[in-house]
């Protein structure tokens, strides 16, 4: 049996994205246009901003994937589109353009949670995918979880942020330092300068069992030392390697527990700070000692891309429309997702 040609749309943050796929002909296009600029004036995302720019870009961006891809319209066999989690203006622009589509095209349409598009993001590459079950820790400006991944569709938490997530405090630990938006890349550039050892600072919620994380308390001590030791340039990158490598150590002791708690083999990096290079070096050295495996998504997709999720759209499509109304949730469990009839890679 053919499977159907998707094409996806996400839209739910800072990231205007379309692509189209199929498990017959794989990746045929995944284009990307990010609003970065039109946010760095405002020292971060703005939300309805963000809304009208995806309403202004999605149109040309879906011709582009359609250019690149060699297909028209009438090739569609299934659009899929983000839902959520996300800022709510801005999955309602994606999924009432992607529902509109869908309805001109009389074919059916898929609502997508954006994590599990990170989620099963590695299992893309057919010659180097993880085996299940597996680890998945979610590293992104909104969320940090550590999830085991028992089988496509069904996820059990085993830790989260208590507080800010880690892309989240990556930003703002950036913004105290006086760097750009997005500060995260900004932040790991200044730190390569640094002095990881120079300022001692906490791994926050490594000294109690579990895996939940935290990491409000380390942007605040950031925040008291800059107060202490002044602008000095030198003074700002060590700061900025001792906080980055606080939050890497963290995020490598939280998953040494997942690794330890499940006796998974596998583990997968996915999300925007999937991209981090000091996290992946970490990462890997960890499971190299134990006998372990990590994979992380090809930096092309540790951000937000529309491929992620017409994979998942991919593995989820049941064969049957759901009811025409555009339901988005700025707020979304993973564990809350139905089981659906995925088909094992």
């Amino acid at each position: 049996m053919t499977t159907p040609l998707i094409l996806a749309v996400e839209s739910s943050c800072d990231e205007t994205a379309v692509a189209l796929y199929s498990a017959d002909e794989g990746i045929l296009a995944n284009e990307v246009y990010s609003q970065i600029e039109l946010h760095r004036v405002h020292g971060g995302v703005v939300p309805e901003l963000a809304a009208r720019d995806h309403l202004r870009r999605l149109p040309h961006i879906l011709q582009q994937a359609l250019e690149r891809a060699g297909k028209t319209l009438t090739d569609i066999n299934l659009i899929a589109y983000t839902a959520g989690p996300g800022l709510l203006g801005a999955l309602m622009t994606g999924a009432g353009y992607a529902r509109a589509l869908a309805y001109g095209l009389n074919i059916p349409a898929i609502a997508i949670h954006h994590m599990e598009g990170h989620l099963l993001s590695p299992l893309l590459d057919t010659a180097a995918r993880p085996q299940l079950p597996y680890i998945a820790l979610l590293v992104s400006g909104g969320h940090t979880q550590l999830m085991a991944v028992d089988a496509p569709g069904s996820y059990r938490l085993l830790g989260q942020t208590l507080d800010d997530a880690v892309g989240e405090a990556f930003d703002k630990t950036a913004k105290l330092l006086g760097l750009p938006y997005p500060g995260g890349p900004e932040l790991a550039a200044l730190a390569a300068q640094g002095n990881a050892d120079r300022f001692p600072l906490p791994r926050p919620m490594t000294n109690r069992p579990g895996m939940d994380f935290s990491f409000s308390g380390l942007k605040t001590q950031v925040r008291l030392l800059i107060e202490e030791q002044g602008d000095d340039p030198q003074t700002h990158a060590d700061i900025a390697a001792a906080f980055q490598q606080a939050v890497v150590d963290t995020l490598v002791i939280k998953s040494r527990r997942a690794w330890q708690e499940t006796g998974y083999r596998d583990l997968v990096v996915a999300g925007g700070v999937s991209a981090n290079r000091t996290l992946r070096q970490a990462l890997q050295q960890e499971a190299d000692k134990r006998g372990k495996r990590v994979y992380f998504p090809p930096l092309a997709l540790c951000g937000d891309n529309a491929l992620m999720i017409a994979y998942a759209a991919a593995q989820r499509y049941d064969g049957h429309d759901s009811p025409l109304n555009i339901a988005v949730k700025a707020r979304w469990d993973l564990t809350d997702l139905p089981p659906h009839p995925i088909r094992q890679p």
